[in-house]
């Protein structure tokens, strides 16, 4: 299933997060959207460093429509520069690879 990637994101908070997973499933840009709070991120900025509460995203879906889902990220996420990072998945339960395979298709 080298076609299906998961996407790491990260967002400010779970209100955003929430909204961002919902819009992506419900538009069939992912078939599932872990959301996961906790997340600590330490990173330089415009030339300062910053240390902030974070929310993890991972976005399951097929590499073909990294570039839609990158897109509606962009006009929907409130960061300049969001984390959009696309890991490819080379093996995994093939139950669950179909279902999201399926879950990704035109409705």
């Amino acid at each position: 299933m080298e076609d299906l990637v998961v996407v790491l994101m990260t967002a400010p908070d779970d209100d955003v997060a929430c909204s961002l997973g919902r819009t992506l499933v419900e538009e069939r840009l992912a078939a599932c959207v872990n959301i996961l709070g906790g997340v600590r991120s330490i990173y330089r900025w415009k030339g300062s460093m910053c240390d902030d509460s974070e929310v993890s995203l991972w976005v399951k879906t097929r590499r073909e429509l990294l570039p839609r889902l990158q897109e509606r990220v962009r006009s929907l996420h409130p960061y300049d520069v969001p984390e959009i990072i696309a890991l490819p998945i080379i093996q995994g339960f093939p139950p669950y690879l179909a279902w999201v395979w399926e879950e990704t298709g035109s409705p």
